[in-house]
């Protein structure tokens, strides 16, 4: 048992996986949650932003297959955290 505990104690660690925001969408949305939204930081620099926003809009745009919403959402994230005023989603 102690050579078993030991081999547990001093083997490699494993890479812990990263798990999604579980929940959906608040009635109004928070900086929190827009930063979850674009995988940012609250107080995140502005060109890290916008970075941001282009890498989420790509792989969720309407264009390309995605939902309305959620690019209406992901762009009221971007407004929000670049401190645009709050011009709220349309759904």
């Amino acid at each position: 048992m102690v050579q078993a505990w030991q081999a547990f104690r001093t083997r490699a660690a494993m890479p812990r996986a990263r798990r999604f925001y579980p929940g959906g969408f608040e009635r109004e949305m928070t900086t929190r949650e827009a930063a979850l939204i674009l995988g940012v930081r609250e107080r995140a620099a502005m060109d890290k932003i916008k970075e941001a926003h282009k890498k989420v809009m790509v792989a969720n745009h309407p264009d390309a297959g995605g939902s309305h919403y959620m690019a209406s959402k992901i762009n009221e994230a971007k407004e929000l955290l670049m401190g645009k005023g709050k011009s709220g989603s349309i759904f």
